[in-house]
């Protein structure tokens, strides 16, 4: 899932609000009408009605949105399927969007990459992501999760599911992959979760991306004189300076930025499911076959990555028969096509048996999610090891839980729970 990361939404939100500020004064926030984000609003874990409504009207509509700019939602599942492939008619490159936004700073990573320089870009990374080279890092991440399993189990009274549990396990996985310092592991994971702090101000984003990357800098540095065994030594040793420090440090900071978040906020989110069902937590306890559809069904059912990277249109062209000029953007709704009725009967409910799965919760096409693999193992991996390790697992209070309102990576802030049996 290596996306934006967390509330990417507020992040673009913020920068759209500091650039047209002088233009319009502080009335700029009122411009974005709630129309125009409906695909990021949800009811707790599923979309709001009005998504379904809109995708039920057909596979294209335009949202309403200012600053001169035409914004299409794309909802239909074989049409994201169809945009999302084509990178000759739809472009990612980070200029168009910083064009709008007066942006000069590219967060880097694929994502925001077209052809031919993503083709390189991913050429180097994919050979790390393969099952036989993943498969070195199982044995470490069934030990971060007993670690946080015996945390959860050690602390008194309410416990955090988020903190010590959705949080750590993709944070410390990550540093695994990459072959971070052991040294560096709790600077590594403040890292981690200070980029994608909600409530640190305007800039504390863009203060983070750099802090960010120049530690990246810094460990790319080390591995340049000592290469190891993680993903930035690997890919030193097999290309050398094909790839330069700043594309290294670039693609580790995406690693972070997408491994991170998404996988954090599937594991909090799907415990949650499980917290409402003992009927799946003792399917998951009792049957390890059932975990494998169990999985596909909360990545399609849940959809994390709400939207995908925006497109650009790069010339006059149709979607569905709707015309679509050059320049316009083209916002490509993850969760309405993983709910897209032609899917089958009863798609918009939860099926933990539900075969065949084709959602699109990791994207498709030459931008599809490349750390699609890591992120099921450790979801693997996590969901039964917490239902067995505490079966009266519960939430500790029936106070609302707070939900993020407009972000690209939906998710839960807090999950306070009890681990022992109701005495």
């Amino acid at each position: 899932m290596l996306t934006m990361g967390r509330n990417a939404l507020s992040w673009v939100r913020r920068v759209v609000t500091r650039a047209v500020l002088k233009r319009v004064g502080p009335r700029a926030l009122s411009l974005l009408p709630e129309g125009a984000l409906v695909p990021l609003r949800r009811d707790g874990v599923v979309p709001v009605p009005e998504l379904d409504r809109i995708a039920d009207e057909g596979p294209i509509t335009q949202l309403p949105v200012p600053f001169g700019v035409t914004l299409w939602l794309v909802t239909g599942h074989d049409v994201v399927k169809q945009v999302l492939a084509d990178t000759a008619h739809f472009s990612n490159d980070f200029a168009h969007l910083g064009k709008i936004l007066e942006l000069e700073q590219n967060p880097g990573g694929l994502g925001f990459a077209d052809p031919p320089v993503h083709t390189r870009l991913r050429k180097v990374l994919t050979p790390e992501f393969t099952m036989r080279r993943l498969a070195r890092l199982a044995p470490r991440i069934d030990e971060i999760i007993a670690d946080c399993l015996d945390s959860m189990a050690e602390a008194p009274g309410p416990v955090d599911l988020v903190e010590k549990f959705a949080l750590p396990i993709p944070s410390l996985t990550i540093c695994e992959l990459l072959g971070v310092p052991y040294a560096d592991r709790e600077e590594f994971q403040r890292l981690a979760e200070a980029r994608f702090d909600l409530f640190g101000g305007a800039g504390a984003g863009f203060g983070h991306i750099s802090e960010s990357l120049a530690y990246m800098h810094k460990v790319v540095a080390q591995q340049r004189r000592d290469p190891g065994d993680g993903l930035i030594g690997m890919i030193i040793r097999e290309h050398g300076d094909e790839v330069t420090d700043e594309e290294l440090a670039g693609l580790a900071d995406g690693v972070l930025t997408g491994g991170f978040e998404t996988t954090a906020s599937m594991i909090a989110l799907g415990a949650l499911m499980l917290l409402g069902d003992d009927r799946h937590a003792t399917r998951l306890r009792e049957d390890d076959s059932a975990v494998n559809p169990f999985v596909e069904e909360m990545l399609r059912y849940l959809t994390v990555v709400q939207v995908a990277f925006l497109r650009f249109a790069r010339e006059d062209t149709v979607i569905a028969g709707q015309p679509v000029s050059a320049g316009d953007v083209v916002a490509l709704s993850l969760s309405a096509a993983n709910r897209d009725p032609a899917l089958g009967e009863g798609i918009r409910e939860f099926d933990p048996t539900r075969a065949p799965n084709p959602h699109v919760a990791f994207g498709h096409g030459a931008h599809r999610c490349i750390g699609a693999e890591l992120a099921r193992m450790e979801l693997r991996a996590a969901y039964p090891a917490l239902v067995r390790r505490f079966p009266h697992l519960r939430l500790a209070s029936d106070a609302p839980l707070t939900f993020r309102e407009t972000s690209i990576v939906y998710g839960v802030e807090a999950i306070p729970v009890l681990t022992g049996p109701d005495l």
